[in-house]
């Protein structure tokens, strides 16, 4: 975007540290809360089908990375 289109607002490092600074004051908790078991299963999930893929380039090349 040009400075005209997005204003002089956007440019400087003045800018940049109020902006950096102002993030805490929106009322939102800095931490991420508890890991749930929906958290768990969406990670082993992500696994086996890590698993999967890597077995299937195993086989594809039948061992032979070189």
């Amino acid at each position: 975007m040009s400075d005209t289109q997005h204003g002089a607002h956007s440019t400087g490092p003045a800018h940049d540290a109020g902006h950096d600074a102002g993030h805490g004051e929106h009322g939102q908790p800095d931490t991420l809360g508890e890991i749930d078991w929906t958290m768990w299963g969406v990670g082993a999930l992500g696994v086996i089908l890590a698993l999967v893929v890597v077995a299937g380039l195993v086989m594809a090349t039948q061992g032979n990375f070189a």
